[in-house]
């Protein structure tokens, strides 16, 4: 796909791209009330162990490369030791990130990391809040992983192509691999997405997820 494309969904799939939000608005308030009361009790469990806050909170680049706060269920602790404690790495890469690049968010293990947030952590229930994203309009349900903005500075051209269309809670890099996909791959991924938006694609990615997520298994 050419760069020159990067706004092809807005004449190629209008249409559908309204019905997209549409379902994002709809889902994504239905999933906030029905869980509301699973959003309660996390948050009494975070703030019993942990005590304050119950969101963690982070910039990540959002559709067209404007950056967003991105709101997740808080894991780690407030005061953290030394060892687990992940270091700020710098990314510097000036022809794009590699393709054997591997973003390591840290073992389940990590002693930083508390009770409550292991579980969530194994069940993606620290995403949840993302649906509050969603709501705002800088998230949809179904669209690449928001990345962190250190990493999305170093993007080639064709890498950047990823960010056409708004970031998702979920999307069809994380319904095919595994948390430890290396970059080439999880950027094939997405552009396959990006260039083949659809809203059965969408519903695709959805159920599997559900099913995933039943099982236990981690997002990419």
């Amino acid at each position: 796909m050419k760069q020159t494309e990067i706004g092809y969904t807005k004449s190629k799939n209008s249409s559908q791209l309204i019905v997209k939000r549409l379902f994002d608005i709809v889902f994504s308030l239905s999933v906030l009330l029905v869980l509301s009361p699973l959003f309660l009790i996390l948050a009494i469990l975070i703030i019993k162990e942990d005590g304050r806050p119950v969101f963690f909170k982070q910039l990540r680049s959002g559709k067209g490369d404007i950056s967003f706060e991105m709101y997740k269920f808080r894991s780690m602790k407030i005061k953290q030791t030394s060892e687990g404690k992940s270091k700020g790495r710098i990314y510097d890469w000036e022809n794009g990130v590699p393709d054997d690049f591997v973003f390591k968010t840290g073992s389940i293990e990590n002693p930083n990391i508390t009770k409550i947030g292991k579980f969530i952590r194994k069940y993606s229930l620290d995403e949840l809040p993302q649906f509050i994203n969603v709501l705002k309009g800088n998230m949809s349900v179904i669209g690449p992983r928001p990345e962190i903005i250190q990493i999305t500075k170093c993007y080639s051209p064709e890498q950047k192509l990823r960010l056409a269309v708004k970031p998702g809670i979920t999307g069809w890099a994380q319904v095919n691999g595994r948390s430890d996909m290396v970059h080439a791959k999880k950027i094939r991924h997405d552009l396959y997405y990006v260039e083949n938006f659809n809203l059965w694609l969408d519903l695709k990615i959805l159920f599997k997820t559900i099913s995933q997520v039943l099982v236990g298994k981690g997002s990419v």
